[in-house]
């Protein structure tokens, strides 16, 4: 069952689901806060810019190159180049309950200019700052304002709760506090 912005605000302040939260859409800019069955979360002015390849090697999602990526920040925006792939980590901080997972999508308003946030879940009992990868699929640049709102998170309650969580599992995501490049 997808939950309402009533459940979400109620779990926002009970449980602290969400830090900071908005009870309320701020439609200043790119809207971010509670909307009717979701939360538009916002990135924050840090970003990691995953570097042109130059010299025909390739990305092994096993062994990341820290060299792969240069760490930007900003006051306002980036210009995020066509082609281009850039992580970045939510302003909210998220504690999703035991019996809930979420799916993060990408804002409408930045699909219609070429660029994709992945779609990604948030599992039961996971808390962090999510890491969020952003591509420019346009020919051209686009820019990404921070503090702003970049995707939508829906919440789904099972039916049951989950034999194991993220945090049972001591999932390598836990708790991460910095924009994280892929782990094994």
């Amino acid at each position: 069952m997808v939950k309402s912005d009533k459940w979400i605000k109620q779990m926002a302040v009970e449980k602290k689901m969400i830090e900071p939260f908005e009870p309320e859409q701020v439609r200043k800019g790119i809207s971010y806060g509670t909307s009717s069955y979701g939360y538009d979360f916002r990135i924050s002015n840090e970003f990691k810019i995953m570097q042109k390849n130059t010299d025909g090697s390739f990305i092994d999602p096993k062994k990341i190159d820290p060299n792969l990526f240069k760490d930007v920040k900003v006051d306002d925006f980036i210009i995020l180049q066509p082609q281009t792939v850039v992580l970045a980590k939510t302003v909210e901080y998220f504690r999703i309950p035991r019996d809930i997972i979420t799916i993060a999508f990408g804002k409408s308003t930045y699909a219609r200019c070429g660029i994709l946030v992945n779609i990604t879940p948030f599992e039961p009992e996971w808390e962090g700052y999510a890491t969020i990868a952003i591509s420019n699929i346009s020919s051209m640049p686009v820019k990404i304002y921070a503090n702003e709102g970049i995707g939508q998170l829906l919440f789904l309650q099972a039916s049951e709760v989950c034999e194991t969580s993220y945090a049972d599992k001591k999932g390598k995501y836990q708790a991460q506090k910095a924009i994280t490049t892929a782990k094994i």
